[in-house]
């Protein structure tokens, strides 16, 4: 989770969700942007398709910081011929080691049709052992509801990303249930 900070205007997080289930795999997120008390967007788009729709991406943290991320991180994508774990790791290198990237307040949720990968505030590149992942401030709301959903019904990797997000939205006051999933078939 990213650090809360007593700035009144300080944009908060959002609440993006990935699953990997039954040879799909969905990543989806709400669309509110709170600056201090106050919604200023309901529907934001927080998940982007690159490399012609191979990969999926959905960010969280402040606004400019996620599209700054996410820039770089597809520069990355193209650099290293869409291989996204080796993009994330050199992502997660410059991270480390650049002033500005280190102040920037964003993460990045990334997955394919092989891997999800999870690239923190901190720099680090993480795989989620059970192909189930969420950031923001509603994530942990969002990964338990998945969970849950994963071991104890048939819906699809899609309906459990959204039901998840539901769930998250109806106690997190800074995740609201405007929902955008996408999905992608699993190579396995």
């Amino acid at each position: 989770m990213l650090a809360e900070s007593r700035d009144p205007l300080k944009m908060h997080a959002t609440t993006i969700l990935s699953v990997r289930h039954k040879g799909t795999v969905a990543i989806g997120g709400d669309g509110q942007v709170t600056l201090g008390s106050s919604v200023m967007k309901s529907d934001a788009a927080k998940i982007r398709r690159l490399m012609d729709g191979n990969v999926l991406v959905g960010f969280a943290g402040s606004s400019a910081d996620s599209f700054a991320l996410l820039e770089r991180f597809e520069g990355k994508l193209n650099e290293h011929a869409s291989k996204i774990t080796r993009a994330a790791i050199e992502l997660a290198k410059d991270w480390r080691t650049d002033r500005l990237l280190r102040k920037l307040e964003a993460m990045l949720l990334v997955v394919d049709a092989e891997t999800t990968l999870l690239v923190s505030g901190t720099g680090d590149v993480i795989s989620p052992t059970d192909g189930i992942v969420g950031i923001g401030s509603g994530g942990n709301y969002a990964i338990a509801a998945a969970r849950a959903l994963v071991r104890h019904s048939s819906l699809s990797a899609a309906e459990i990303v959204r039901q998840s997000l539901e769930i998250a939205a109806e106690i997190d006051i800074y995740t609201n249930s405007n929902i955008v999933v996408e999905e992608l078939p699993c190579a396995t």
